[in-house]
């Protein structure tokens, strides 16, 4: 075992979790070890409900996630509506493409055996019918794209660079493909990722360790549906904060699995969990300035957020 981790040490990933629970060295371009993402945003009337929710509670929104159920069955006209937006309020917006297993043709993913083989894409026609949705995107404005497998990360990172996609797009790794350790933060950052939603669950020493490895934003949930444990964290984001820096702190409270997928179609529902997550922030940065007033929040539409553009 001594071999083991003198060889993972020479590799540059730690021998085990940091449960000497070490500071992050890294910080946003602002200085800021953290910012507020507000997911699950699906139509028109949630975004405007949420942008007067945290106008009404004056709290700071850095990034939203947008059309969770797919950007597919959004008109051009919907998701240019969306886009300005969140370019006139500077928010940072993550879009996602919908081709997915979830909603192709195949069927195994419907069973439980496919479930447990994840949300990756099946085929080169779904690979191809999913960046002509990015395409679409970036048309209607949007430059971030949340992204559920690493080969399409991969190759989406490569037509970046070569220039078919813009270079100033950004990709964000979603939870669903299962990440949790530093070996694979350090993977999906020469991948391309530019920002990483890890395993809902990570202990502290886990979310230290894999900082020393791997420099991406790490978006990270402080609530959860009963399904993905039910948690709350208010009270420990400022620790996470400290150790995790930069970070994104997410919310997704009030969902069952099924019944995450009825918001898509059920925009009051959809309206009340997008105030509910605004509140919940509020909630999450009173803790912070009670646990650890030190723990920098950065300010509203700084400058290095990849807002919409047209």
């Amino acid at each position: 075992m001594d071999a083991i981790k003198e060889g993972l040490t020479k590799l540059g990933f730690p021998a085990s979790d940091a449960y000497d629970l070490p500071s992050s060295p890294y910080r946003f371009p602002d200085g800021a070890h953290f910012r507020i993402e507000i997911p699950g945003i699906e139509n028109l009337e949630s975004l405007e409900a949420m942008v007067n929710e945290s106008e009404k509670r004056k709290v700071t929104v850095h990034r939203l996630v947008v059309t969770v159920g797919g950007a597919t069955l959004k008109t051009f006209s919907e998701l240019r509506d969306m886009a300005q937006i969140a370019a006139d309020k500077k928010y940072e917006c993550i879009i996602n493409p919908m081709l997915a297993r979830r909603w192709d043709t195949g069927k195994y993913f419907a069973t439980p055996a496919g479930a447990a083989d994840g949300s990756r894409i099946r085929g080169m026609d779904n690979i191809y019918y999913l960046i002509k949705d990015i395409e679409r995107c970036i048309e209607a404005g949007f430059r971030g794209f949340l992204i559920y497998d690493e080969g399409l990360l991969w190759l989406l990172s490569k037509l970046r660079e070569n220039g078919t996609l813009p270079k100033d797009i950004i990709f964000k790794v979603s939870s669903v493909m299962g990440h949790g350790s530093p070996v694979s933060g350090k993977l999906l950052e020469e991948l391309g990722a530019d920002t990483f939603n890890p395993l809902p669950d990570l202990t502290f020493p886990m979310l230290a360790a894999m900082r020393k490895t791997c420099k991406l934003p790490l978006d990270i949930y402080v609530s959860t549906v009963a399904t993905m444990g039910g948690m709350f964290r208010f009270m420990e984001a400022a620790e996470i904060a400290r150790l995790a820096a930069p970070c994104y702190f997410k919310f997704e409270p009030g969902r069952d699995f099924q019944d995450i997928y009825r918001t898509y179609v059920e925009p009051s529902k959809n309206e009340w969990l997008c105030r509910e997550k605004v509140r919940q922030a509020e909630a999450l940065l009173e803790w912070v300035d009670r646990m650890g007033p030190d723990m920098i929040c950065s300010k509203p539409g700084v400058a290095d957020l990849v807002v919409p553009k047209f």
